[in-house]
């Protein structure tokens, strides 16, 4: 049973940056409300970078509030288009990926976003199901519904056309090709981030010339990442994996600045925008932002790792990071990129004169004479991840904080 639109656009506007048009979508939902026949809502991915973060995971969870409203889901995964992959952002054109790439990466993919999405209500599509059927003909039609310098308005196009950057013919067939798929599944609504405004656009475009009713384009803003400054990339390390343990999450979370709070409230969780501007009422009350961080990495962590995983990730942090007995100026560890597990670091120990040897150390690990957040390590954690803020104690007065 569906609910009242009005409720439903308060929760779909939650978070969102720009909504094309938000009249449109009033009559849709209004429309499907009526009959109680539920939306079609499409998301596009291209199957290149399989491992989500939080910051990939912005659009699914929007898409996880319109399925528990009773709309149907549809994933669309480019395989085809996979093939030439999305020149966005890029200043110049991308690699193709084989299909055994597209198809390594599509099944990787599927397994993340379930950790989102619920799988028993979800319609998971390849694109090649009909862009490999078109005909030499179909794909002239295709091509002649719009133009050369319509493609050229795209940023990316431009720059590299201006710089004088070779553009593959083919490269204009791929905001073409998503946009068909619209055409394709008869979407009502699209979802994606803020860097996929032209090709989302492009499907209303194709679905008005073949005389079909315009899929509203919701776009969600990109969430910075834990250094508040650029948007969440693993490459730039500031990343909340959906994969990673609830140890970790929770802790990550912890460092999110607390200018994000609310930020994070609105994109990362499916809190009800009420419940929401509680949470800022607390805030501009004086409300300690640790308090309210503490809230919002149990209702993440819970999101992707359970209720029991939380529970334990809670305990963890405060016995590990509640400081108790740990001097607050001590130095700090860098910790290398691969080099992350307590035996990787012994080396960066002995380097920075904490221990003699890495024998040494061993043997005060036997004896009982190393502790991390003040908790005795022993051999079976020698591969133990660390995580940025830990504290190692070598003795009884060797303090070092591990930081990434």
């Amino acid at each position: 049973m569906l609910v009242k639109p009005e409720e439903q656009l308060k929760i779909i506007m939650k978070g969102a940056q720009t909504i094309v048009d938000q009249e449109e979508l009033l009559a849709k939902l209004e429309k499907s409300y009526k009959s109680q026949k539920p939306l079609t809502i499409k998301l596009g991915l291209d199957p290149s970078a399989p491992d989500i973060h939080l910051g990939h995971a912005v659009v699914l969870r929007k898409i996880k509030q319109m399925q528990d409203l009773g709309h149907h889901v549809v994933i669309i995964i480019g395989d085809f288009t996979g093939r030439i992959g999305d020149p966005t952002g890029k200043a110049k054109g991308r690699v193709a990926l084989s299909d055994d790439q597209v198809q390594a990466n599509a099944k990787t993919y599927c397994e993340q976003i379930f950790k989102v999405l619920d799988a028993e209500k979800t319609i998971v599509r390849f694109n090649s199901e009909w862009l490999s059927k078109l005909t030499f003909e179909e794909v002239i039609k295709l091509a002649a519904t719009t133009s050369v310098a319509r493609i050229l308005e795209r940023d990316d196009f431009q720059k590299r056309y201006n710089n004088q950057v070779p553009i593959g013919i083919h490269e204009f067939f791929y905001p073409l090709m998503q946009a068909y798929d619209s055409v394709e599944i008869k979407a009502d609504i699209e979802l994606g981030g803020t860097d996929q405004t032209f090709n989302v656009l492009m499907g209303r475009t194709l679905q008005k010339h073949w005389e079909l009713e315009k899929q509203v384009a919701i776009f969600m803003p990109l969430l910075e990442g834990l250094d508040g400054v650029e948007k969440m990339s693993k490459s730039l390390g500031n990343y909340i994996g959906v994969n990673e343990s609830a140890e970790r999450m929770f802790k990550k979370v912890m460092e999110v600045p607390d200018h994000l709070i609310i930020k994070y409230f609105e994109l990362a969780t499916d809190e009800h925008p009420e419940e929401i501007e509680k949470i800022k009422a607390l805030m501009k009350q004086g409300t300690n932002p640790r308090d309210v961080k503490l809230k919002l990495a149990e209702i993440i962590t819970n999101l992707y790792c359970g209720e029991e995983e939380t529970k334990r990730a809670i305990a963890y942090f405060k016995a590990a990071f509640s400081n108790k007995g740990i001097p607050e100026d001590i130095p700090e560890l860098l910790i290398e990129l691969g080099a992350e597990t307590v035996q990787d670091i012994i080396p960066q120990l002995v380097e920075k004169g904490l221990v003699n040897s890495k024998s040494e150390f061993l043997r005060l690990m036997k004896q009982n004479g190393v502790q991390l957040n003040k908790e005795k390590i022993t051999a079976d954690d020698l591969d133990r991840v660390l995580m940025n803020g830990e504290v190692l104690q070598i003795g009884k007065k060797r303090f070092i904080r591990l930081v990434k």
